[in-house]
């Protein structure tokens, strides 16, 4: 619980080193893609460092791939699908939760705070890349043109899974539709 906690709380400030947008926008090719190129409609990136900007990327990826999974998982659930359970919790993603046990919710705070821990373990590492918990910078870099294709795909489909997911859970939320019932008429 502590070490999920750890993920709110302000990095250690050291010198900081600042770039211009300008300059971070042409050398880094990861996450600017057609048709919208580099989108940040809201101006959260002026006069950030090029520390700031990685620590944003890396909680865009983060959010990316949660939502990614959370929209896999919303249609699991929907199925009628709880391997732990079987299948004893309701169909509904809303209502499952609610009828998960509290040992459940343990585990699952427990297993997300084991995974911001070692997230953070790994950030500490000489050459550590935003996002890139697994290692591939060790032997790939962004020389690599499929690399980046790769990495541009992950980001885009995080991006649209953030969307899509609050779609879901709105659709669900206000009006009762999950799974298969959100595209009946």
């Amino acid at each position: 619980l502590v070490a999920s906690a750890s993920a709110f709380t302000p990095a250690p400030q050291t010198a900081v080193r600042t770039s211009s947008l300008d300059a971070w926008k042409d050398d880094v090719v990861v996450g600017i893609t057609a048709p919208v190129g580099f989108f940040d409609p809201l101006g959260f990136s002026t006069g950030k460092s090029d520390e700031i900007m990685n620590l944003y990327r890396e909680a865009e990826l983060k959010h990316g791939r949660v939502a990614m999974a959370a929209c896999l998982g919303w249609y699991i659930t929907a199925a009628g699908v709880h391997p732990a359970f079987n299948s004893k919790l309701s169909s509904d993603p809303l209502e499952a939760a609610q009828q998960l046990p509290a040992v459940g919710w343990l585990q699952f705070v427990l297993g997300c705070g084991a995974i911001e821990w070692l997230a953070s373990q790994i950030r500490t590492r000489e050459g550590y890349q935003a996002g890139d918990v697994l290692g591939a910078s060790y032997w790939v870099d962004n020389s690599d043109e499929g690399w980046v294709d790769y990495q541009n795909r992950e980001i885009n489909n995080g991006r649209l899974a953030m969307v899509a997911f609050m779609g879901i859970f709105v659709q669900d939320l206000y009006f009762g539709n999950y799974g298969d019932q959100i595209f009946r008429h």
